[in-house]
């Protein structure tokens, strides 16, 4: 079956069996998340922090906000247990996340200019935490409703589907930045947000719920501590936890250094960052069809230099047009974190024993979370401690010297961690 019609099956609604049309409502629901994500989220955050007042600080703050929260898994995972109906609490968490995080749009118009930043980070931070427990909810219902022999293909066609709204979504968001006033194009940003949150709920009602099969240890502590002494498990989650912590430092601070250093419009940073999607969204496809062939962690292990790649194409703006570099490394990005989005995720429900799998997912997230908050704040820092250093420090130095770190990484401790190897659960 060829590419496009992988794509149009799954929005075939006739005669869909319950299994059938639980995949389909995972990709509706996904649509209005996405469009919000792109038309609130990267570059256009961004954007909106330094229109309230922020600078690389509090930008790097926000960025790292849902790395942090994603640590508030283990709480969720701890009483999840005690839960039947998880798919009312994906609802419940879900519907929370977006309508807090959309009714920061009103922060211009209602909060005092000094205080809107503060006021911000904190909606933000509750919003996310919101979204931290819902993913967990999401993550173990989606595990137990995708069949792992289909699960690198449908999640391929899934996130295909999604990146090319999410393409669109920022083309035109920016677009609306570059031709409007900025207090008139995120008030136009965040009331188009409001209406996916509504469609958005709808389709979380939806979701199937099916039935949890919980974990047969006796004490939160066993559930607790089952997955720290699975040692293949925790060495691949401790270089996953250290390798985020180090691209941390600067891919989340694309945007403001294409903002904020290299002064580039609205236009061309939404041109740059939609390019970067639409090949997230090819990538997306191709990497879901290998995993059906190869394991996961030996795909973590493909992306990864691509990833690093990225980071070191910056020097390039030494001897090559700024835009064209740019869009260089947007390309290697999003082919990168393409496959790695699709294989991590694969990694940590496949990997995982059913029964105690939220509490797996539990521990990858807090740890890769902690890192992923840490990552940004530095990389926050060292942007504020070197303002005044030679141009060339400040507009690729640090994404290049971050590079070379990954790549590093990557070829040393890499095949270490990640090696593939037989699971006696």
């Amino acid at each position: 079956m060829s590419f496009l019609q992988h794509v149009m099956s799954v929005f075939h609604r006739k005669n869909l069996s319950s299994y059938r049309r639980g995949l389909l409502t995972s990709i509706m629901e996904g649509i209005p998340a996405t469009v919000i994500s792109n038309l609130l989220g990267g570059p256009i955050l961004t954007a909106y922090i330094l229109y309230l007042g922020g600078a690389s600080e509090e930008v790097g703050l926000v960025m790292a906000i849902p790395a942090l929260a994603n640590m508030i898994q283990l709480v969720a995972a701890y009483y999840m247990q005690r839960l039947n109906n998880r798919r009312l609490f994906l609802i419940i968490t879900g519907i929370t996340h977006r309508l807090i995080w959309v009714a920061t749009g009103f922060i211009p118009f209602l909060v005092a200019e000094e205080y809107r930043v503060t006021v911000f980070i904190a909606m933000f931070l509750v919003s996310f935490l919101s979204a931290s427990t819902a993913g967990m909810f999401w993550t173990s219902i989606i595990a137990d409703m995708v069949p792992p022999k289909v699960r690198g293909r449908y999640f391929g066609i899934r996130n295909t589907i999604h990146w090319a709204i999410a393409s669109l979504s920022l083309l035109i968001g920016g677009q609306i930045l570059e031709h409007m006033n900025e207090r008139t194009g995120f008030a136009l940003l965040y009331s188009i947000s409001a209406i996916c949150v509504v469609w958005n709920a709808i389709e979380l009602w939806r979701y199937p719920n099916p039935l949890f099969e919980k974990s047969v240890e006796s004490s939160s502590a066993r559930r607790f501590l089952k997955p720290l002494r699975d040692a293949s498990y925790m060495k691949a989650t401790l270089f996953i936890a250290l390798f985020i912590l180090v691209q941390n430092v600067a891919v989340p601070l694309f945007s403001y250094v294409m903002l904020d250093i290299l002064k580039i419009s609205y236009l061309w940073i939404t041109v740059i960052t939609t390019v970067q999607m639409v090949v997230m969204m090819f990538s997306y496809y191709y990497w879901g069809t290998l995993n059906s062939r190869f394991a996961s962690r030996t795909l973590l292990l493909w992306t990864l230099p691509i990833i690093a790649l990225s980071c070191l194409l910056w020097a390039g703006i030494e001897l090559l047009p700024v835009i064209f570099v740019l869009l260089l490394v947007h390309i290697a990005l999003g082919f990168g974190l393409g496959g790695y989005n699709l294989v991590v995720f694969n990694f940590v429900i496949g990997d995982t024993p059913k029964a105690d799998r939220p509490m797996y997912i539990a521990i990858f997230s807090a740890l890769t979370g902690l890192t992923g908050f840490l990552g940004p704040m530095i990389g926050g820092w060292l942007y504020k401690l070197i303002e005044d250093s030679p141009y060339w420090l400040q507009s690729y130095g640090i994404a290049f010297f971050t590079g070379m770190l990954l790549l590093a990484l990557a070829l040393t401790i890499g095949p270490l961690a990640l090696r593939v190897q037989r699971r006696s659960n």
